[in-house]
């Protein structure tokens, strides 16, 4: 090949970010790929607009078809976002014979398997490393590094507005509410947050974690989700007088071939690695039956650190060109899909409640516990400002996932509770 045409469908933060790479790197992808690769053509919405990356106003294009119908381009990046017209353009490009990178999240957790069935069929690379994690590998690691064993849980922060949030939260003890402007100020959350702080962006990822390193096709609606919106100071504080951090927490867990996949808030004890990880920065946690655990730390957005794990895909696409492999390395899924039914999903739980302020109420609460054979690791008990009511913390042991919500159900009835103010899911045993 005298040189590599490439087709990139969005020119923003990402977009910005692999043209400068392929400009900068370009003695770098040469030795790598054996031949100058250049963008030959740049799809955006608006041509005229300022952007922060010098680019050929010959290479900008509105109309999509003039990438996928050049027969001269042999690749197609897509970092553009959007999910339906984004589908429709990528199956397009493979039918067409094209190569594809995305950064697309959302698009691979929804339709992932059918693209990946597509590139098969039409024996063409699909590569999706800059869809989770930013510039951390976890994609590649999973499918290549990690290949040999078998994977029982992957666990991380898989969004990094969320944990910045967290971490200022529990750093300066501010509310979440100013916390959250805070962080749209500084461009770690977007103007409409809902999709980071309810957890839907982690929910995306973690599936697409849990189908790739437990062979199997997991979808958006498997994933438990539960968000940060409604922790207050409180949940906060008395999470670090027993020894936890709160962080969000995706989890994939198999047992015995049957998986369990979640995001939720989690008060991590405070000795886990993960319970150190600052910021907007992300990390994830990955047990094998023969590596045992391993973690991956990074960035997990911003346009170089992103764009580095696009181009690091295109590199593979490249060679995989010039060895004539391409489409040979994709495998389909190796398990049916079983989830474990609420009976056999375990975790310890936080709860807060505020109760009157009676001889007997605990007696009361503990017996509903004990009904559902849920013991308590730590009980606090502390008096309210608010006459005749009081605080209870407890932190249970192992209890099911069906357990917890008969609990549940039986407290918000018994009318000596006044509110059960939180609930969340705790790792670790604290102090």
């Amino acid at each position: 090949m005298d040189s590599i045409s490439i087709g990139l469908l969005g020119l923003g933060t990402v977009g910005s970010g692999v043209v400068k790479i392929i400009e900068n790197h370009q003695d770098t992808l040469i030795h790598q790929v054996g031949c100058p690769v250049k963008v030959k053509k740049i799809l955006v919405q608006n041509p005229s607009k300022s952007r922060d990356v010098g680019v050929d106003a010959a290479t900008l294009t509105i109309n999509p078809e003039e990438i996928l119908n050049d027969p001269t381009i042999d690749v197609i990046i897509e970092v553009m976002g959007g999910v339906e017209d984004t589908k429709a353009y990528l199956l397009e490009a493979l039918r067409k014979g094209k190569n594809v990178v995305t950064a697309n999240k959302d698009l691979m957790a929804l339709y992932g398997s059918e693209l990946l069935a597509a590139a098969s069929e039409n024996g063409c690379d699909l590569y999706y490393e800059a869809s989770v994690g930013g510039g951390i590998p976890i994609i590649r690691s999973l499918a290549d590094g990690l290949s040999s064993d078998k994977l029982t849980k992957i666990m991380g922060i898989v969004n990094g507005t969320t944990n910045f949030i967290l971490t200022k939260m529990s750093q300066e003890g501010s509310p979440y509410d100013q916390v959250l402007k805070e962080a749209q100020s500084l461009g770690f959350a977007e103007a409409d947050p809902t999709s980071d702080v309810e957890g839907l962006d982690a929910a995306r990822k973690m599936a697409i974690l849990a189908s790739l390193g437990f062979s199997m096709n997991i979808d958006l609606d498997d994933v438990l989700v539960k968000g940060i919106s409604s922790i207050t100071e409180e949940d906060i504080k008395y999470g670090k007088q027993l020894g936890y951090t709160m962080k969000l927490i995706g989890t994939a867990h198999r047992d015995n071939e049957k998986v369990e996949v979640s995001v939720q808030p989690t008060l991590l004890i405070d000795s886990h690695p993960l319970a150190s990880v600052q910021n907007e920065f992300n990390a994830v946690y990955v047990y094998g039956e023969a590596v045992g655990e391993t973690m991956f730390y990074g960035p997990g957005a911003g346009s170089l650190p992103t764009a580095t794990a696009v181009v690091s895909d295109l590199v593979c696409v490249l060679k995989n060109m010039r060895l004539g492999v391409s489409g040979r390395n994709l495998l389909t899924p190796q398990y049916t899909k079983q989830l474990k039914p609420k009976e056999s999903i375990y975790s310890k739980y936080y709860f807060r409640l505020h109760v009157k302020d009676e001889v007997g109420v605990f007696s009361n609460i503990t017996a509903i516990f004990a009904q559902h054979r849920a013991s308590f690791e730590k009980i606090l008990q502390l008096p309210l400002k608010e006459s005749g009511l009081a605080e209870i913390i407890l932190v249970t042991h192992q209890t099911s996932l069906k357990d917890y919500e008969d609990i549940i159900k039986n407290l918000e009835g018994l009318e000596k509770i006044k509110e059960i103010k939180s609930i969340y899911r705790v790792e670790g045993g604290g102090r």
